[in-house]
């Protein structure tokens, strides 16, 4: 239901209808930790701006403070009197702005977990709700199908956009804090300036509701994800589709870009988080150009490039918890454009041991679920370029060579110590269903004697 990454990129927090909260961590690679705690389904969870919180709402209507540990130390207030859809960290840190289905919008000092004020002009349940860069606004999207900018300080409602056609699963903020844009029901996506309250760009590029949206931090990139099964990477400057990147199989519920626009992560209905490398370092795509707004933008053509489903023929490369699957060429694109796509590494799934052995630290509460790397192919997108680079005269061709071979024997050296990890963790598995056989013959027995 919603991902998170931490600031300084070592873990990624994702919230589940499985009640748990997770925290990934990426470096160094390390088992995953499961938090309990929620009674029902996690519907939003986000870093903290300096990475020593993670805030979770549920539909149990509680929202919960985890410090990002082993330990696993939470608290938790009962923040609405129904779900809560949104939670939000202001930028300094010391305050937290909740969404729920009782149509309130509330706002809570952090350290304190104490109710500051509430916003309650919304007529229907409320989806989201974000603080703006500066913490001067917060911005709302309900179902009552109307997007509303409020004043933090007067706690008045500044203006009301309105969805005709649906409602918007999810609104953000530009980084430059002056156009919003909205996920919505109606298979589209819109930008807005906020002083003028004009649109300013729509985009008609899904085929399926549009569940969640992230701004690339430099402000040029959109991506969006939709229950069409696939995620839209949108120019915004040009005010066009670059990419359409396949993956989960089912709706695409969730997405974010990392606080840096490194990488971005994704969660679907099939219970994956994948974790995918942006690629938007290229020389075109440097530098940090803010959102032009002059004019409205419609996309409503077909993308011309597309990244195919990993099952197929395509540049991802996807791996699951017991194999890789081959990365190969994108369809399509040329060699330049193929060379920075985004490319997709597997992280692991929220629940199916199908996918994913967990494990109980036996000194804490939370469990851990096993993370793995993808194995770059020869096509990979780093590599396409360090070769563009040797044929250039950049790099000695034997270096290349001899650069490749040992990327080539670390990368069968991590695949080696996920095939152990995963077999340690097999052997834990086994070993704790015997236990928990023989208690159940034991207590068996006690009743035989007792009777």
């Amino acid at each position: 239901m919603s991902v998170d990454f931490s600031s300084n990129m070592k873990q990624i927090a994702t919230g589940s209808m499985d009640s748990c909260v997770m925290i990934w961590n990426m470096k160094p690679q390390m088992r995953a930790y499961r938090f309990d705690g929620h009674k029902d389904a996690v519907m939003s969870v986000q870093f903290s701006p300096s990475g020593h919180l993670v805030a979770s709402a549920s539909r149990d209507k509680t929202v919960r403070l985890w410090i990002p540990s082993m330990k696993a130390e939470s608290t938790s207030f009962r923040a609405h009197t129904a779900t809560v859809r949104s939670v939000n960290f202001s930028g300094d840190g010391q305050t937290l702005v909740t969404a729920s289905d009782d149509k309130t919008i509330k706002v809570w000092n952090v350290h304190r977990q104490k109710f500051i004020f509430s916003l309650n002009k919304h007529i229907n349940w409320v989806r989201c709700a974000k603080f703006s860069p500066d913490n001067r606004l917060i911005l709302s999207s309900s179902d009552d199908k109307t997007i509303k900018l409020w004043d933090k300080n007067s706690r008045e409602c500044i203006h009301s956009f309105y969805e005709h056609a649906g409602y918007a699963n999810q609104v953000d903020f530009h980084p430059s804090g002056t156009c919003i844009a909205a996920a919505s029901t109606d298979n589209s996506v819109k930008v807005w300036d906020i002083r003028s309250h004009k649109i300013l760009q729509h985009y008609q590029v899904h085929s399926g509701v549009v569940n969640s949206l992230s701004f690339h931090p430099a402000g040029n990139f959109l991506i969006t994800a939709s229950s069409d099964s696939t995620m839209k990477i949108l120019d915004l400057v040009e005010g066009k589709l670059l990419y359409t990147l396949h993956g989960h199989q089912g709706p695409v519920t969730c997405v974010a870009f990392s606080r840096t626009g490194e990488y971005f992560a994704s969660g679907g209905s099939d219970e994956q988080v994948m974790v995918w490398k942006s690629n938007f370092d290229c020389a075109e795509y440097s530098n940090g150009v803010t959102l032009q707004c002059k004019s409205t933008s419609s996309t409503k053509t077909p993308p011309t490039s597309s990244m195919a489903h990993p099952n197929s023929n395509s540049h991802l490369s996807v791996l699951h918890s017991q194999a890789s699957e081959p990365s190969e060429h994108l369809n399509g694109l040329d060699s330049h454009t193929a060379a920075h796509a985004p490319s997709c590494s597997r992280s692991g799934s929220h629940g199916k041991t199908t996918h994913s052995h967990t494990y109980r630290h036996p000194s804490s509460t939370s469990s851990s679920t096993q993370q793995t790397q993808s194995k770059a192919s020869p096509q990979h997108p780093q590599r396409v370029q360090a070769q563009s680079q040797a044929s250039d005269g950049g790099v000695p061709t034997g270096l290349a060579g001899t650069l490749e071979h040992i990327i080539g024997q670390l990368d069968i050296l991590t695949q080696t110590v996920s095939i152990l990890e995963q077999r340690l963790t097999l052997t834990e598995d086994k070993l704790k269903e015997c236990l928990e056989n023989q208690m159940e013959i034991g207590l068996h027995l006690r009743r035989r004697e007792e009777a």
